[in-house]
């Protein structure tokens, strides 16, 4: 039997490869396998939250097999508290995406669930990797699949989108090859790709903060650019805009992550004094970010593309959370990954409901809705108050932890962010507003109907989710807590003021 994160990887590539070998009619078999491979994924990913230590320092479900021993290229694979969570969070998403891709879907269908079956087990591969290398095969692998999901089931401007989308990441992904090959030469002792290896010898060794400062450039980069941070964040709205429903869903909800993820995992620990450096730079774009996704978000007329530009806002404050660099900062910019994937997920998935209904996301062709589809309505309400920041449900929690962690580090930027929470609740209650209520101003809303119960399955969950972490955080915030002192015990921050529990 496998050991459970690489079960993890394999399940979902068999399902892949039995979608190969699916006769072309048989649609609806396609959809039913890829569906039940992706429940079962999810439901043996909960083995790792069970089987987790919470009290436990370093990785769990440690893996370790020797793949190109001559060059100290290893198999090896691991989580903490924070690759549990992103995990998780895939686990739960993809068979939301795919559940919600059943209708929609006609053309190509085996292929589009071969590719989301490949994307599964990559997004999960890069969130256990320990090994610079096979992080960096898993970061590449995603690239095509993603690709095809946009380029051949997106929108009528889906190759543009496509081949943006696909540009940028890649040209991100090879600064950060050049910046592990120099590392595997020059900082890997006997020549080896362990991450934990390059860890210890970074510790009693250090990257000397002239070469430290252009390898966080080369990596920080690759990551800024899937985060996306501004200014490299203008493939974002093209892409979400284009792709299908699932598409935006699983981009927003897990690919953005892997940027944020690679900055926690591999920038601010192995090159700490660059970090220093870096910070500022870093904080201010981050609050540009914030602002100016939100004031762009303000001005859009496409339901999807005003999601799109929140997203960028949104990333922001994870950043800025990251990298005030204090404990209750940190724990507060991973918990806000996981809300931002339930929340801005479960929104895309809202949007494109209405979409199948009437074929437009334009704002000024709805109004008056809530009266024709109050379930509806009132589902799309709770997922926007979560999205900005409304107590009682997640978003609350992770930006107020994210603002406590910049009060701490500085006044002015916590000032400046929070500037965006104003805005936030200004460009999504005026679209609330201006497409549910009002009267109705086009008749084609009257023939509006409810969701149906693969759309009611898809967005329970992110709903129950969105409140469980709203009402009692702690239950997710305990895991983070030993990975989150180790994290920032790399950089070389002690923690005084510890989260009250």
């Amino acid at each position: 039997m496998l050991p459970l994160l690489t079960t993890l990887i394999v399940i979902p590539l068999i399902g892949a490869v039995l979608m190969l070998l699916l006769p072309r009619k048989q649609e609806n078999l396609a959809r039913g396998i890829s569906l039940f491979i992706t429940v079962i994924t999810f439901a043996i990913s909960l083995g790792l939250w069970f089987g987790f230590d919470k009290t436990k320092t370093g990785f769990q479900f440690m893996e370790i097999v020797p793949w190109v021993p001559s060059l100290g290229i290893t198999y090896q694979i691991g989580i903490d508290g924070v690759s549990l969570l992103l995990i998780l969070l895939t686990t739960l998403l993809t068979p939301i995406c795919l559940l919600v891709s059943w209708d929609p879907i006609k053309k190509h269908v085996k292929e589009y669930y071969f590719s989301f079956l490949v994307l599964e087990a990559a997004m999960i591969g890069v969130f256990a990797s320990l090994d610079l290398f096979l992080f960096y095969v898993f970061w590449e692998a995603i690239l095509i699949p993603m690709y095809f999901l946009i380029g051949i089931w997106g929108g009528k401007n889906r190759l543009y989108a496509a081949i943006k989308f696909f540009l940028y990441t890649l040209v991100g992904s090879l600064l950060m090859l050049i910046g592990i090959l120099y590392i595997y030469f020059n900082h890997s002792g006997t020549g080896t790709f362990d991450l934990l290896k390059i860890y210890e010898l970074t510790k009693t060794a250090p990257i000397p903060l002239g070469v430290q400062m252009w390898l966080f450039a080369a990596f920080g980069l690759a990551f800024a650019i899937k985060v996306p941070m501004f200014p490299f964040h203008t493939w974002l709205p093209d892409a979400h805009t284009e792709a299908p429903t699932a598409g935006s869903i699983v981009l927003a909800g897990i690919l953005l992550k892997m940027g944020t993820y690679g900055f926690l995992r591999f920038a601010i620990p192995l090159f700490p004094s660059a970090t220093d450096s870096f910070t500022p730079l870093i904080v201010i774009l981050s609050i540009v970010g914030i602002i100016y996704g939100a004031l762009v978000a303000m001005v859009q007329t496409d339901i999807k593309r005003l999601v799109a530009y929140s997203s960028v806002s949104h990333l922001g404050f994870v950043m800025l959370g990251m990298f005030a660099l204090n404990f209750q900062g940190l724990s507060g910019s991973v918990l806000q990954m996981i809300n931002h994937g339930l929340s801005t997920g479960a929104l895309f998935l809202l949007v494109g409901v209405i979409y199948e209904r009437r074929h437009t996301r334009d704002i000024d062709a709805y109004g008056g809705i809530a009266a024709i589809v109050p379930i509806y309505s009132t589902i799309f309400l709770i997922v926007t108050m979560s999205s900005i920041g409304l107590p009682m449900l997640n978003g609350f929690v992770g930006e107020f932890l994210i603002l406590t962690g910049a009060v701490q580090a500085s006044w002015v930027w916590a000032a400046w962010a929070a500037t965006g929470v104003i805005l936030s609740a200004i460009y999504m209650l005026w679209m609330v507003q201006r497409v549910f209520f009002g009267p109705i101003k086009h008749e084609a809303n009257n023939e509006l109907t409810e969701m149906n119960w693969k759309e009611y399955a898809g967005v329970i969950p992110l709903l129950i989710f969105i409140l469980w972490i709203g009402v009692y955080p702690n239950t997710f915030l305990s895991v983070l807590d030993t990975s989150v002192k180790e994290i920032l015990a790399a950089k070389g921050v002690v923690i005084q003021t510890l989260l009250l529990k």
